[in-house]
C-alpha cells in the first residue's frame, strides 16, 4: 500500500456521519440506506452520498434486491479496524443525568454485544478468560486455540471452517474492557452457535445481547462460567 492509499483510507473513516454508520454496521447485517440515515440522524440524500464514498473506497459493499439498497461491511478486516480504532479512541463523555435511555443501552452494550460477528463486551472477554484459564487458548504467545480448544468444539458439535485466509484464533482489542476477546474464525463460530442454539438473544437495535437462563447453565457447564459474572 502506497502512502497516498493510507492517507485516503484514513480521510474515509475521518467524517463523524461515515462514523456512525460503520461503528452501526459492526452487528454484521446489511442496512439499508435509509435506515442508517435515520441511525445517524442526517438526510437521505446526505447519507447516499457518505455511503458511495465508502463503498467505492471498498470499506463497504453494497447489495441491491428490487428498489432497495443493501449496505455491509466489506469484509472481517475492516470490521476489526473500526472496533480497534473505537477502542483507541477517548471513552464516550457519561451521558446526562436525564439520558436514562442511553445509559441503560450504554450499560447493555458494554455487558455483551457482538462485534461484527463474534461476542465482545463483559461477555466476550469473561468466555475468553475462562478458556484460556481451561488451557482451551493460548494468549501468551498470540492468540491460539490448543488442541484442546479444537476438541472443546468438537464436542459442541461448532464445526471450525478451515482452509481460508482468516485466522482460527485472533485477539479483538475490546473498546469497553480494554482487553482483548476472542475474534477469528472461532470467535465467529462460537457466537453463531450461542445464538442459533438460544444462549444469548439480541436486544433493543443495537448490537447488545442477554445471555438466557439457557446460556447461563451452557457456559457454566462448558467454562465453568457463573451466572452473575455475566449478568
Amino acid at each position: 500500500m502506497a502512502a497516498k492509499d493510507l492517507a485516503a483510507l484514513a480521510a474515509l473513516l475521518a467524517d463523524e456521519t461515515r462514523a456512525a454508520f460503520l461503528l452501526a454496521l459492526l452487528d454484521g447485517r446489511a442496512w439499508t440506506a435509509g435506515e442508517l440515515a435515520r441511525h445517524a440522524r442526517v438526510a437521505p440524500s446526505t447519507a447516499s452520498e457518505h455511503l458511495g464514498k465508502l463503498v467505492a473506497g471498498g470499506v463497504l459493499a453494497e447489495e441491491r434486491q428490487g428498489r432497495h439498497r443493501y449496505v455491509r461491511l466489506a469484509d472481517a478486516g475492516i470490521a476489526h479496524l473500526v472496533e480497534d480504532l473505537a477502542a483507541r479512541s477517548e471513552p464516550a463523555r457519561t451521558p446526562p443525568s436525564g439520558s436514562l435511555r442511553a445509559a441503560s443501552t450504554g450499560r447493555a452494550m458494554a455487558r455483551g454485544r457482538t462485534c461484527y460477528d463474534h461476542l465482545a463486551g463483559r461477555l466476550g472477554i469473561t468466555i475468553t478468560e475462562a478458556m484460556t484459564g481451561r488451557g482451551l487458548l493460548r494468549q501468551d504467545t498470540g492468540f491460539a486455540l490448543t488442541d484442546a480448544g479444537v476438541e472443546w468444539f468438537g464436542e459442541l458439535g461448532i464445526a471450525l471452517a478451515s482452509g481460508g485466509r482468516r485466522p482460527v484464533a485472533r485477539a479483538c482489542l475490546d473498546w469497553t474492557e480494554r482487553k482483548p476477546h476472542l475474534a477469528g474464525v472461532a470467535g465467529a463460530a462460537l457466537c453463531r452457535h450461542a445464538l442459533d442454539a438460544g444462549w444469548c438473544v439480541r436486544i433493543g437495535s443495537e448490537r447488545a445481547v442477554k445471555v438466557t437462563s439457557r446460556g447461563e447453565q451452557a457456559l457454566r457447564l462448558a467454562l465453568g462460567i457463573e451466572p452473575e459474572t455475566i449478568r
